[in-house]
């Protein structure tokens, strides 16, 4: 019986079998077959290490916690925000992130610290206060031209905004104003920084309460009220903020809201059973003097 020959294989098939790629074990795997734990955990730690190194750990985690504190209603839109206010912080030694000009530098801080203070309410105290000294901070940073603190002027200019952005008539903010500024030179502290702006967040929710008391004592045709009911509510508001021997501004608030229906009543059937000529009160005459007993409580800075 013949044997066959054995077909050599030929130059093409050879370089086919060249050019076909090695099978590689699968990635995560030893030669063995075992996932390589220890590589992937190494791996893992290296990115957590690198994270916390550069600050963004703790930077999300003050994010995460801010957000608990507003619980706002579009917590997205309010991270953005919240990053977008952090990249307006400026380099302490001045650099490419420093805008150009000292004022627009001014205007972007101003802003920012205002935007933390709005983040929670002013009942809310823990987190109120935090974020007081957080704009404290912003405020306080130094710059190519700027020492470190806070001084008079800048402290002024934040608490003129606040009753501005709280669309507060000017002539009821004015003399508040006048008690809690500080002179341009003047270092603030913290502590009178957390006074002022509180007493200019509480004053304009007072403000507020009083231009809805008003809209309920007011004739919709003529938009004013008889004076001698709006004087008797007055009178009734000032009465209660005189019992209250509280210094705080907040407390006065709740002064305010201890005016039951009951004294109330009391104090428009006496206006309107008196004998005095019926008269007009305006909208703006009522807020005025309303602020003014708010006003009277507060102790002047220094």
């Amino acid at each position: 019986m013949a044997v066959l020959p054995v077909p050599m294989p030929s130059a093409k098939m050879a370089a086919v079998e060249k050019r076909r790629p090695a099978v590689a074990p699968p990635a995560g795997f030893t030669d063995s077959g075992r996932q390589s734990v220890s590589r992937a955990a190494g791996a893992a730690e290296s990115e957590e290490d690198f994270l916390r190194q550069v600050g963004v750990t703790e930077m999300l985690r003050a994010a995460l916690l801010k957000v608990l504190e507003a619980r706002p209603e579009e917590p997205i839109a309010f991270l953005a925000h919240y990053f977008e206010n952090m990249g307006l912080r400026s380099p302490v030694n001045g650099g490419a992130g420093e805008p150009p000009g000292q004022l627009l530098l001014q205007q972007q801080r101003l802003g920012r610290a205002l935007w933390h203070l709005r983040l929670a309410h002013h009942s809310q105290r823990a987190a109120f206060n935090n974020n007081v000294s957080v704009a404290y901070e912003c405020l306080s940073a130094g710059g190519r031209r700027k020492r470190p603190g806070l001084d008079g002027r800048t402290y002024s200019e934040l608490l003129r905004r606040i009753c501005r952005d709280g669309q507060a008539p000017e002539e009821v903010v004015a003399p508040l104003l006048r008690k809690v500024q500080c002179r341009d030179h003047e270092a603030v502290p913290l502590s009178v920084f957390r006074a002022g702006t509180l007493t200019c967040f509480v004053l304009l929710e007072f403000v507020a309460r009083a231009g809805a008391l008003f809209q309920l004592l007011e004739d919709p045709v003529a938009a004013v009220a008889d004076r001698r009911v709006g004087q008797a509510v007055l009178d009734t508001l000032e009465g209660a903020l005189q019992a209250s021997d509280a210094a705080a501004p907040a407390r006065f608030l709740e002064a305010g809201s201890r005016l039951g229906p009951d004294s109330l009543a009391l104090a428009l059937d006496r206006a309107v059973g008196g004998r005095r000529p019926r008269a007009p009160m305006t909208r703006e005459e009522f807020l005025e003097r309303a602020a003014a007993l708010f006003i009277a409580k507060v102790k002047p800075v220094g």
